[in-house]
């Protein structure tokens, strides 16, 4: 995703509730400046919540832990208590399978970065180019400790290829593989997509009818490289069509009023590539041909999903139930993800726990209720200036109201914690401990 957008409209205008997604996927340059500085200021600013037996300092109050002075930053916090209604789930293999997702993390800002037109001598280096650290099999390990069952590795294509024929560096796909594996391995659930691969500059793809044909032999390419490679890997290996599929730079590309001449004919391209990709898995044999699939709508924003516009993919030769439908919702977005908006939330009032239950509700009501599968994607709230408590009460409140509509949500973590951009981090690599514990024990209070 991108790191700027409009906001839901009233009325007529179809929903700004598309720029639920727009942020967390960092590909502005502001964002991945950002993301460099991050690495050069964690360690004077970070919290240290490592446990116990962290010895880490910060310069702010002292207290004393088993004999080691320790310096505390973060204020204390309480897990809400949450109470909504558990829904009627039908019971089929799909509506299963999210079940025991239970919940996930993104690897943010990683395989996802791109830097286009760069004198970089080795493409390689895109893995730290937003995020100054390499992923280890341990980082892995600890969100998983953590109860994060799933884990979503996105990854950008573009800057890899060796031809003109969209063929991957074999160095690249083996990367990408060896850190899938190392989730597979742990007993995770893995989601791998195209992320930032939707712009012209890249010559990818672009959904409309303009660039079609060769958006389609894009997301065929890469999609039989992938379905050969992971073949055989079983079906906690899930694949994802495409990240937030939209008129990149056009100006609805966040949002647009109702039955919008250009944005109705991007919602059947889409429609389009995302049946070009279920087809090209299901025949590339193996364990594809059974396996889960997701699919997004216009912007992968919840209204994207609900939109008259927007079908799943016809899947005649898979399981029924095996098509998932992927949305991202950063909701209430003056809250979650615009940097200028409110710091303030609580789950004692419905002005922003109500958008929650709007959103989630009607993605019920669409497609689970009716025996669909939904996973939202990307969620999370940003740092304001410290704001722990509301992130721990939205953090909660948004589990819990997922949950009990039989949804399955991955916090978008891009490694950044301080500067004044999308502030979404939950675990710092470079030290090996999540910074914001309180935020990922009031996830995993309302999981299950």
């Amino acid at each position: 995703m991108r790191k700027k957008f409009l906001k839901k409209a009233t009325g007529v205008f179809m929903a700004m509730f598309l720029m639920f997604s727009a942020a967390g996927c960092g590909s502005d340059k502001a964002d991945k400046n950002e993301a460099k500085q991050t690495t050069a200021t964690q360690e004077a600013t970070i919290v240290c919540t490592k446990g116990p037996e962290s010895t880490e300092k910060t310069t702010n109050t002292t207290e004393e832990t088993e004999g080691t002075t320790e310096k505390k930053f973060l204020p204390d916090t309480t897990i809400p208590e949450v109470s909504i209604e558990k829904h009627e789930i039908p019971e089929n293999e799909g509506t299963v399978f999210v079940k025991n997702m239970r919940v996930g993390i993104n690897l943010g800002n990683t395989f996802d970065a791109y830097v286009d037109g760069s004198s970089l001598k080795d493409d390689m280096d895109t893995e730290t180019a937003w995020n100054s650290t390499k992923t280890t099999e341990q980082t892995i390990k600890d969100y998983h400790a953590a109860g994060f069952d799933t884990i979503r590795i996105p990854v950008s294509w573009h800057n890899h290829f060796t031809d003109d024929d969209y063929t991957i560096n074999e160095k690249w796909l083996n990367r990408v593989n060896e850190v899938v594996d190392w989730a597979i391995n742990d007993g995770m659930y893995v989601i791998i997509n195209i992320h930032h691969d939707n712009h012209e500059e890249a010559g990818c793809f672009y959904p409309d009818e303009a660039h079609y044909e060769q958006s389609e032999h894009y997301i065929k390419r890469i999609w039989e490289q992938l379905s050969t490679r992971f073949a055989d890997y079983d079906e906690k290996l899930i694949f994802e069509a495409m990240n937030e599929p939209r008129l990149v730079g056009n100006q609805y590309e966040w949002w647009y009023p109702a039955n919008t001449a250009v944005v109705n004919e991007s919602i059947e391209c889409i429609n389009k590539l995302n049946q070009v990709f279920v087809d090209t898995v299901r025949a590339s044999g193996g364990n594809n041909a059974s396996r889960y699939l997701m699919c997004p709508g216009y912007d992968a924003s919840p209204d994207g999903a609900l939109d008259n516009g927007y079908r799943l993919p016809e899947d005649p030769s898979g399981p029924a139930n095996h098509i998932i439908v992927s949305v991202h919702a950063y909701t209430p977005y003056d809250f979650a993800l615009n940097v200028s908006g409110t710091s303030y939330f609580s789950v004692a009032e419905k002005k922003g726990t109500g958008d929650i239950d709007t959103f989630m509700e009607k993605l019920y009501q669409k497609y689970i209720k009716n025996g669909t599968p939904v996973v939202i994607g990307e969620f999370g709230a940003v740092d304001k200036n410290k704001n722990i408590q509301e992130r721990v009460d939205f953090a909660a409140y948004y589990i819990a109201s997922a949950r009990a509509r039989g949804m399955t949500a991955l916090w978008w973590d891009n490694g950044a914690f301080s500067g004044n951009g999308e502030s979404l981090g939950l675990y710092y690599r470079i030290g090996g401990y999540f910074v914001y514990k309180d935020i990922v024990e009031a996830i995993m209070k309302y999981v299950d």
